[in-house]
């Protein structure tokens, strides 16, 4: 009751003079009193009362008509708040007693001074603003609980979800929460929003609100047109839908649809995991525990699908394997940097990971990838400096702090460390095989005089034949004979330069005879190498 609200006062008694000295010879506005109306005999006083409602009523006990005692029991009964204040005689004690039983709120003996009777109203509307204090903080407090109703719901629902609650407290719970379901045949399933922490983190705070708005809101119409559901927020991409559902099938297909609307009118697909229906409240955690081991399975696609426990057969899975042959397989195809062997063995490692029926235990086969990806990396730190390797390591971290990857993402991270550690492998090979092919140019080079055949400069490096040709003409662009025959003929004409015969410089460069020398050497100048001594000296042959 605010400060300056008047309370209001009767004042009923047969006596007239009574009534005048109570209600004309009080200052009661002083004290924010104000008399509403008086009466002179019981039903008098009841009308008044019903029509002014008054906050305190001073009454006598015997009146006409209907005492005091009647007329309380009836304003009480209408009013219970009123507060009651009793005048009464000493021979009329006990009906002031009883009167106080009734419910009266105080009573003052007859004959009575004005100071006890201002001062028992002033206790009456003490209680009268204490009261009023208490209706509005009771008020405030159901407006606030009304408001939370939601939150509060929200939060019992997933207690529910995660912890057994007996199945009475449970429902008494439920009612006092105004729970829009019926108490009874439960479906859970839980959708999730497919790459969202990947994708649309990095939004600003109100587009993701606006996301998660306009996703729920289809989700709740879609349900709503089948079934009675309620949905809520478990995390900033995922959500739990607690329908009432008899049939596992029905409730398949309304995740389906789900699925299906908020692909046909948003840019973002779901996958949902759906639970086996179950009968009471407190059985919702079996129904939860399976829809979120059902969600757990699009590891094995890109999303924008329903798992169902209704089509899994969770709980009866075998363990999926591969050879370890296949392993060592793999890992020496990447030692040795062979690229399209070690994408082959690594595909077929996938494919008996997940060539099962039913498909195996997600969490299974993230376990091997993770550890199929250390091996790659410890392969790496084995053949190169850690410095050279670190970058593979980043990418392993970044990828294991993705929110739950999928299969397809495992296929592509595996397969490009497995790129990357062939490439850097190549690429070291290269290095070696162009600095041993140099190692060869150089022994040529110092040793023209001998008979450099493809055999003898092979079993220098100890290479075979064939790897040794194709490696010399890959580093140097000609093949191992061109070069050897360039390089004797690039000799030779430096030795015509300086004046030495054709018959030594074809012994310096290993020819047995002249003759033999002078047809290769015209073959790659197109000039005998008289007429190149002579030419190059500037002479013009007559």
């Amino acid at each position: 009751m605010e400060s300056h609200t008047l309370i209001k006062l009767c004042v009923i008694d047969d006596m007239k003079m009574v009534v005048d000295m109570i209600s004309q010879k009080i200052a009661w506005l002083d004290h924010q009193i104000e008399i509403v109306g008086t009466a002179l005999d019981g039903e008098a006083g009841l009308r008044l009362a019903q029509q002014m409602k008054p906050n305190i009523i001073l009454t006598d006990i015997r009146m006409p008509r209907m005492d005091g005692l009647e007329m309380t029991q009836a304003i009480l009964e209408a009013s219970p708040r009123t507060k009651i204040i009793i005048l009464s005689a000493y021979s009329d004690f006990s009906y002031a007693q009883q009167a106080i039983r009734l419910g009266a709120f105080d009573f003052v003996k007859k004959p009575f001074a004005i100071d006890e009777i201002v001062s028992v109203v002033l206790k009456a509307k003490l209680a009268c603003e204490m009261e009023h204090k208490e209706q509005i903080r009771l008020k405030e407090m159901e407006q606030k609980i009304k408001e939370s109703l939601p939150i509060l719901r929200q939060e019992y629902l997933t207690l529910l979800l995660h912890h057994q609650t007996r199945e009475a407290s449970a429902r008494q719970r439920w009612e006092f929460l105004g729970v829009d379901l019926e108490p009874k045949d439960f479906v859970i399933f839980i959708v999730e929003i497919d790459q969202f922490m990947d994708k649309y983190q990095a939004l600003p705070v109100q587009e993701i609100e606006l996301i998660r708005f306009s996703l729920q809101n289809i989700m709740e119409e879609t349900i709503t047109s089948m079934t009675t559901g309620i949905i809520f927020r478990e995390a900033i991409n995922r959500y739990v839908v607690v329908m009432n559902c008899k049939d596992d099938q029905i409730a398949s297909e309304i995740a389906e649809a789900c699925c299906l609307n908020i692909a046909r009118y948003t840019r973002f697909t779901v996958s949902i995991g759906v639970g086996l229906g179950v009968h009471g409240i407190h059985e919702l955690p079996h129904s939860y525990r399976q829809a979120l081991n059902a969600l757990s399975y699009h590891f094995y696609t890109e999303g924008n699908g329903v798992f169902s426990c209704v089509n899994m057969a969770i709980g009866q899975r075998g363990i999926p394997s591969y050879s370890i042959s296949k392993e060592q397989d793999f890992l020496f195809a990447l030692r040795s940097g062979n690229s399209d062997k070690s994408q082959h063995l690594l595909e077929e490692i996938f494919n008996d990971l997940v060539d099962i029926v039913p498909l195996p235990e997600p969490q299974y086969v993230e376990n091997v990838c993770y550890e199929l990806s250390s091996k790659i990396f410890r392969l790496m730190l084995e053949k190169f400096p850690y410095e050279t390797v670190h970058q593979m390591e980043t990418k392993m971290n970044e990828f294991k702090s993705k929110s739950q990857p999928t299969l397809q993402e495992f296929r592509t991270l595996l397969k490009e460390l497995c790129l990357e550690g062939c490439a850097w492998i190549e690429k070291e090979r290269s290095h070696e095989s162009i600095k041993i092919i140099h190692q060869v140019k150089d022994y040529i080079r110092a040793n023209l005089h001998m008979d450099l055949s493809l055999e003898h400069c092979s079993r220098q490096i100890n290479l075979s034949q064939g790897y040794f040709s194709n490696l010399f003409k890959k580093v140097l662009g000609v093949s191992f004979q061109q070069f050897v025959i360039q390089e004797k003929m690039e000799k030779a004409k430096n030795m015509l330069i300086d004046d030495f015969q054709v018959q030594e410089i074809a012994q310096e460069l290993g020819y047995e005879h002249r003759r033999y020398f002078s047809d290769i050497f015209k073959k790659h100048t197109g000039m005998t190498p008289s007429e190149f001594k002579i030419s190059s000296q500037g002479r013009i042959q007559s």
